[in-house]
């Protein structure tokens, strides 16, 4: 058994170990907000918070995760997560749709730990995300949107 906190709910899985989350999650718990894409880690279509930090599912084991917090989509309701699909809505950022869980999250985590991010800053954490639609100016203008004083709060 392998016990972890999902969308802060305590939840045990009998998984072998080597499991990758993103089965766990989509499979096992109904979970399917977080997309595969590549299943080797370079699409970021399946990012999650592990601990409050993105990591792909698909390239994280269950034994990875074992005691520990994960968040998926469902689960982001904090108000940056909300600070951000205004601002993704605003933006006009989705086109297919398929990448917008893992660029939610990976620019939930980003905005986290800089409140107020430069170019740089949302470059360096974003590029993470493919997006074949090439959204990508739009993401940073909705990144920036979502930024605000009031985020620094949080």
């Amino acid at each position: 058994m392998i016990d972890l906190t999902v969308n802060q709910a305590r939840r045990e899985l009998d998984l072998p170990g080597d499991t990758p989350l993103l089965w766990a999650l989509r499979d096992r718990l109904g979970l399917t907000g977080t997309k595969f894409g590549c299943g080797i880690g370079s699409c970021g279509a399946c990012i999650v918070h592990l601990d409050g930090d993105p990591v792909n599912a698909c390239m994280t084991s269950l034994s990875a995760a074992a005691g520990k917090s994960v968040t998926t989509i469902e689960g982001l309701n904090d108000d940056i997560a909300l600070a951000l699909r205004s601002a993704w809505i605003s933006e006009q950022v989705p086109q297919c749709g398929y990448c917008q869980p893992g660029q939610i999250m990976a620019a939930a985590a980003l905005l986290a730990r800089h409140p107020r991010p430069t170019d740089a800053q949302i470059t360096a954490a974003m590029d993470r995300v493919l997006c074949r639609c090439g959204t990508y100016n739009r993401v940073r203008r909705a990144i920036h949107r979502a930024a605000s004083p009031t985020l620094e709060a949080t």
